[in-house]
């Protein structure tokens, strides 16, 4: 058996891909058209009202990337007439029946022909209204499954997920396994969940709110608190007799190898406080020095995704789950970030609008939210460089605006009580699966280790100094 094998797989497939314009969709794309480009077919669901405006946003969202760089030089002047071999743009909701494709022509040809189909359709903005993360989310989930069970010789469903559907841990030091949540199971397990109620749940809570005749800036604010205190979770419970494996990565990273080191497509996560640190504009950092902070490189995301497509491709799996994490068995503490970063910056610090080097401190971690919040509370004022560094995370507003000393507490409180389940977080993440995948694949003969999704492989301070940060401060921070 060698990789050639694994490599094989693929060729001659039809691949269905939700959620295309989202960056690890993105990531595994590229990855499927550079290592067999004799695949058979991708259909790539994107977001749009006509196949015109979808093919226009695969172009410029997808394909014009930085990511696609390898492939173009690859391909040459034939990269275009490849691509359009290879590709089909479909415009859909991935959140309305039938994913919103509303030719049924293209419906029953892709019924006959799709043998895989990856669900990466999700929003992963931490401050979502939370109808729209359960249209996409959860309601999305179950429109993909639906459409798998009309696809005739469909050997699979992969679902991308989020290890933290776990929820918060109660303890320091708990590991969290590998588990589907059944249904009518809660996070908190003081409570029945239904996902129907909670949607009857969500239309009486707009029902109170336009009663109340809000604007539609209280109304948007007023579901992202809605969806603040919601769950996530998986919707395993509807498998049925799909064969179904779940991926589930934590915080996502750049590229560390392939197709190139440090890609990344905007500010995710942790990345956020690593930005305007090195700006200069953010005094401390959120999060006890203690915490492990998991993080994983996009392309081992993907390299274990596609390893549990090829083993798993002949049977429905027993264990269906696979954890794509660090912090069991190569940590990254919030005290490392903070170090390399401050390392970084000051050996390659950023320039002011004059072209001048921007001086950073070491900065504050705080310890506790306790901490913070007394921090918060004590100090007289918070400089308006980090009142508009919160803005833009929260508000999404990229116009400089200044607020009184209250308003500034509650918007950095609000930056903190979002980021908390991840700087806070007690936990570990279980990920035998996925070692038993890696133990799996072991006998194939991999080139130049094409398919690396061991975290044991990566030197925390190597990739943060030379791979991450500098692909943060080329893609991210402009």
């Amino acid at each position: 058996m060698n990789w050639g094998t694994m490599q094989n797989f693929m060729k001659g497939k039809t691949i269905l891909v939700t959620g295309t314009t989202g960056f690890l969709a993105k990531v595994f794309v590229e990855k499927i058209l550079r290592i067999q480009p004799e695949i058979q077919k991708l259909y790539l669901l994107v977001r749009a009202s006509n196949t015109d405006m979808a093919s226009h946003r695969l172009q410029n969202e997808v394909f014009d990337t930085d990511l696609f760089r390898v492939l173009r030089d690859d391909w040459g002047e034939d990269f275009n007439s490849f691509i359009s071999k290879k590709v089909v743009a479909v415009a859909g909701d991935v959140a309305v029946e039938n994913l919103g494709i509303k030719d049924q022509n293209i419906l029953n040809v892709m019924f006959e022909e799709i043998d895989l189909i990856v669900n990466s359709a999700a929003t992963t903005n931490f401050d979502e209204r939370f109808d729209i993360s359960m249209g996409v989310n959860t309601m999305g989930a179950l429109q993909v499954l639906n459409i798998a069970k009309k696809c005739h010789k469909v050997k699979l469903l992969v679902h991308i997920s989020t290890a933290y559907v776990c929820g918060e841990a109660k303890e320091e030091g708990s590991i969290f396994q590998e588990k589907p949540f059944e249904m009518g199971q809660s996070l908190k397990g003081t409570s029945k969940l239904d996902i129907h109620t909670e949607m009857n749940l969500l239309e009486k809570k707009f029902d109170e709110l336009r009663a109340m005749n809000v604007d539609e800036k209280t109304l948007k604010y007023a579901l992202k608190d809605y969806g603040i205190e919601s769950n996530g979770r998986d919707l395993v419970h509807h498998k049925h007799k799909v064969p179904l494996i779940i991926i589930r990565p934590t915080m996502i990273t750049s590229t560390s190898k392939e197709p190139f080191p440090g890609w990344i497509e905007g500010q995710r996560t942790v990345d956020s406080m690593i930005c305007a640190y090195g700006k200069g504009k953010l005094p401390y950092f959120l999060g006890n020095p203690r915490t492990v902070l998991d993080i994983i490189p996009a392309d081992l995301v993907i390299n274990c995704m596609i390893a549990a497509i090829v083993i798993n491709s002949n049977q429905a799996p027993k264990n269906f789950i696979y954890h794509v994490s660090s912090s069991l068995r190569n940590p990254l503490k919030i005290s490392d970030v903070h170090n390399i970063s401050h390392r970084y910056f000051m050996k390659t610090p950023c320039l002011n609008k004059d072209g001048k080097p921007i001086v950073i401190s070491k900065g504050i971690a705080f310890k506790s939210m306790a901490a913070f919040n007394i921090y918060t509370e004590t100090r007289y004022v918070l400089p308006l460089e980090v009142l508009n560094l919160v803005n833009k995370l929260i508000c999404h507003s990229f116009q400089d605006v200044y607020v009184d000393k209250n308003k500034k507490i509650r918007l950095v409180k609000r930056l903190a009580k979002l980021y908390k389940p991840y700087v806070y977080f007690k936990a570990v993440f279980d990920d035998t699966n996925t070692k038993n995948l890696r133990r799996a694949v072991e006998g194939y003969n991999m080139e130049n280790g094409i398919l690396e999704f061991d975290p044991i492989s990566i030197n925390w301070t190597n990739y943060m100094m030379n791979t991450h940060i500098p692909g943060l401060v080329k893609y991210a921070m402009k």
